[in-house]
């Protein structure tokens, strides 16, 4: 008989709001399989490859806002989730990992599948906790509620993040044929009310006398999800006081139209004056991390005279090397409460002006130059759908998206794995925010990252509203762009990798569309139809060549550099 305190566990989560689980296939954790999969309020699906799964979780929990449930047998299947825990951890995505392992007599003791489980992930996680062995005790029994509830509360308390639960079992691990299984009615269940991140009268009134002092405010927003209050808090603020908003394609700000998007192009200036023009006073920053690596310089050689930080709690960055104080708000308390005069019109105006040279130089660039990556890139957010999802892998598709920017009317939402900025599990994780949202969701990607992580598709709930767009080179083509590895007679073999790989035959494994592409005119013609929503999943996989992309990027640049 299956012992009902894990029997509970299933029936604790669904009482708190969690609706998406994802497990993969095991012996030892058949108690937990078995609960979640016969709850009647919890969809479960299973997935094979531990990696993947962990990763289609994370899409869940991106796109939802609410913790996905981990459930993986004992041995290094918990280890597999490891990468997929440290990108929540620091993209901070809900997630509770259930890991099922052996009981603590039998560690280190030759036992099959048996590994050091407890704090498996380091200090990769918010917090581990290790479920009674013996539950024949009633305080056992209230240990093990009041560690669910509390597990699940520590996921989405700020800033929110995974959370694991090892919970070794004995045998027996299945209940005898006709068994039925019953979810106590009365478990214990512990609800925490959110904080309330915002700011005093006293504290409102000494910010206001301090931001008047400053003429020019640059607010920088690093990654995060949309929400619908940011945007109308941050266009208040901007009317109000002047500043200049500036945000990375990750920062899902972009329909704001005051939003500065393409700051990569415009500091590849280099007039020092024209530079110097746009230093700010103040900076304010909020949101977690910035892709634009010309920003993150720009900033710490043209250092504010103070930086304010806004975040409501947890650990700080000083990214920009500048930091004086840090305002435990949210952004949209700050910036809805906050209210000052216009000071300094000329630097609104100085960053207006380069950002419109840039806009309109990218797009006559990419509108005329060569088939490549960047003018691809171009093309493809040109004709993403309205109300859709955009996933961007990491190495140079990200960088790419984050050039070309996404136009104010784009309604579009943009994720990407940007907490540890890993090629890793970029399929999975688009695979699970459509898996858990009904528009059309995007996935650009190189061939290696899209190679690195076929198994995201290998399991029996492939959405229909999935598309992949593939920028196959047939190399890492990253390592040709930056300097390094590019000047090196090792860059073919050992930094580049190359392989000679299409997604032909991923497509007819996993029951996929394939669209090959080798001109700009083919992309073209088949753009439309690729994106329609009756069109199913499908792969557009578009092949260029990585030392005719650097070229172009190099000739870009150049370009660049004359036209600002």
């Amino acid at each position: 008989m299956i012992l009902q305190p894990v029997v509970n566990i299933a029936e604790i989560c669904a009482r708190k709001g969690v609706e998406n689980v994802v497990l993969s296939p095991g012996s030892r954790c058949a108690p937990l399989t078995i609960a979640f999969a016969r709850h009647p309020k919890l969809n479960v699906r299973t997935v094979s490859d531990e990696r993947a799964a962990a990763f289609i979780a994370l899409g869940m929990a991106l796109r939802t806002g609410k913790p996905t449930v981990l459930i993986c047998t004992s041995g290094t299947a918990a280890l597999n989730y490891a990468p997929a825990v440290a990108e929540a951890f620091f993209q901070q995505v809900p997630l509770l990992i259930l890991t099922a392992d052996r009981p603590p007599e039998w560690i280190d003791q030759l036992d099959g599948q048996t590994i050091r489980q407890q704090n498996i992930y380091g200090q990769h996680i918010k917090n581990s906790y290790t479920f009674p062995v013996d539950l024949s005790h009633k305080d056992s029994v209230w240990h093990s509620e009041r560690m669910v509830s509390e597990a699940l509360n520590e996921t989405l308390a700020y800033p929110a993040g995974p959370v694991h639960i090892n919970i070794p079992l004995r045998e027996p691990f299945y209940p005898a044929a006709g068994e039925e299984l019953v979810f106590d009615s009365d478990v214990k269940v512990i609800v925490e009310e959110p904080a309330n991140y915002s700011l005093s009268e006293k504290q409102v009134a000494q910010l206001q006398k301090e931001i008047s002092n400053y003429n020019r405010i640059l607010i920088v927003s690093g990654q995060q999800n949309h929400t619908t209050e940011i945007q109308p808090a941050l266009q208040q603020f901007v009317e109000k006081t002047g500043a200049v908003i500036v945000g990375d394609l990750i920062a899902n700000i972009h329909r704001l139209p005051q939003t500065i998007r393409h700051q990569d192009a415009i500091l590849a200036c280099s007039d020092p004056e024209k530079l110097e023009r746009l230093q700010p006073d103040l900076l304010i920053t909020f949101g977690k991390s910035v892709i634009s690596k010309a920003l993150k310089l720009y900033l710490r050689k043209y250092k504010p005279k103070a930086h304010w930080h806004i975040q409501p709690a947890g650990q700080l960055a000083d990214t920009y090397q500048s930091l004086t104080r840090i305002i435990r708000s949210t952004p949209e308390a700050f910036f809805g409460t906050i209210d000052a005069t216009k000071n300094d019109t000329n630097y609104s105006s100085d960053w207006t002006e380069i950002e419109h040279k840039a806009a309109s130089f990218l797009k006559d660039h990419t509108s005329k130059a060569e088939l490549s990556e960047l003018t691809i890139v171009a093309r493809i957010f040109e004709n993403l759908p309205p109300q859709s999802n955009l996933h961007l892998a990491n190495s140079m598709a990200v960088r790419y998206a984050n050039i070309i920017g996404l136009a104010a009317g784009k309604n579009v939402e943009v994720y990407a794995n940007r907490g540890t900025s890993g090629i890793d599990g970029s399929n999975s994780t688009a695979v699970g925010c459509a898996l858990t949202n009904s528009n059309i969701t995007t996935l650009v990607t190189g061939d290696m990252a899209f190679f690195y992580d076929r198994n995201g598709l290998w399991h029996n709930y492939l959405p229909q509203n999935l598309r992949i767009v593939i920028l196959n080179n047939h190399a890492g083509g990253i390592f040709r762009l930056i300097d390094g590895p590019k000047q090196q007679p090792e860059l073919e073999e050992f930094f580049e990798t190359r392989q000679a790989l299409d997604a032909a035959n991923t497509a007819r494994d996993f029951g996929m569309n394939y669209i090959a592409c080798h001109s700009s005119e083919e992309m073209e013609s088949t753009l439309m139809t690729f994106f329609a929503a009756d069109a199913g999943a499908g792969i557009l996989e578009i092949f260029t060549d990585s030392k005719a992309n650097a070229a172009s990027f190099a000739a870009y640049k150049q370009a660049l550099l004359k036209a600002l």
